[in-house]
């Protein structure tokens, strides 16, 4: 596969006239993006540096899991905000984030007419799974981690993770049935760089509406993408069905007992029926 190339990354980041992206930064290899991102804010880079790399030897997704990151298929995007929030406000964050991904993804689906694409399910719906996942045909398609470094009760810097899967063809055997990629639903051809330049612009904006206006403004576009609603679900110690999500990002469970729960974080499986 062909390495990245940051020219063609900034020349797309400025005919979108991307407000993020800027320094950019990409490797042929390092252990993961977002590492350089946090070792970047420590030494004071502004607010919108992005880090790419071709390849990661130790990307991890949330909780700690282990990223797949092969060389040369994917894309591994980590960008440095520096927003004017309190700590107390950006844990949905990784939801904005997460449609932000998913909004790049529905139009590229589209403008390709992908909605029979294989791999993805019969229409390769792309939606969001609590807290930081992007399906497609119910399949995770990327994977959203963001890093907070704070200082007393201020943001000092958020580091925004982006996994995309994009040519990955074969996943390993504990992937396979659970992942996907751009690939596999049809849009192999798509270059790395554009579809960078993309998230990046995708991100800028929805950074800038979350500092703004924070969840209320993205309520309609959770509803729609929200991908656990009416399904059964167990997290934290809940069980019940899931039934949205509410204006702080929590996930709102309503048990057998009819009583509904906001759950603020935690690892969501499926119950089944």
């Amino acid at each position: 596969m062909k390495r990245l190339d940051a020219g063609a990354i900034e020349r797309e980041l400025s005919r979108l006239g991307a407000p993020l992206g800027r320094p950019l930064t990409v490797v042929e290899e390092t252990a993961s993006t977002n590492d350089d991102a946090r070792s970047a804010a420590a030494s004071g880079a502004p607010h919108g540096a992005a880090f790419l790399a071709d390849a990661q030897t130790q990307g991890r997704g949330r909780g700690g899991r282990a990223w797949h990151s092969p060389p040369g298929e994917n894309l591994y995007l980590s960008l440095l905000l520096r927003p004017r929030l309190p700590a107390s406000s950006i844990a949905p964050i990784a939801l904005v984030m997460g449609l932000a991904v998913a909004s790049v993804v529905e139009r590229r689906l589209a403008a390709a007419g992908s909605g029979a694409a294989s791999g993805g399910g019969p229409a390769a719906e792309v939606r969001l799974k609590w807290p930081n996942d992007v399906l497609a045909g119910g399949r995770k398609l990327a994977g959203i981690l963001v890093e907070a470094q704070l200082r007393g009760d201020v943001v000092s810097s958020l580091i925004v993770g982006v996994g995309l899967n994009v040519y990955t063809r074969s996943f390993p055997p504990e992937l396979s049935s659970r992942a996907t990629s751009l690939a596999l639903l049809g849009l192999g051809a798509a270059p790395r760089e554009i579809l960078a330049a993309e998230l990046i612009q995708a991100t800028g904006v929805a950074a800038a509406r979350f500092e703004a206006e924070r969840l209320a403004s993205f309520a309609e576009d959770l509803a729609r993408m929200d991908w656990l609603r009416e399904r059964r679900v167990e997290v934290a110690g809940v069980a019940g069905v899931a039934a949205g999500i509410d204006p702080e990002g929590h996930l709102l469970v309503r048990g057998v007992d009819g009583v509904l729960r906001a759950v603020a974080a935690g690892e969501v499986s499926l119950v089944s029926s």
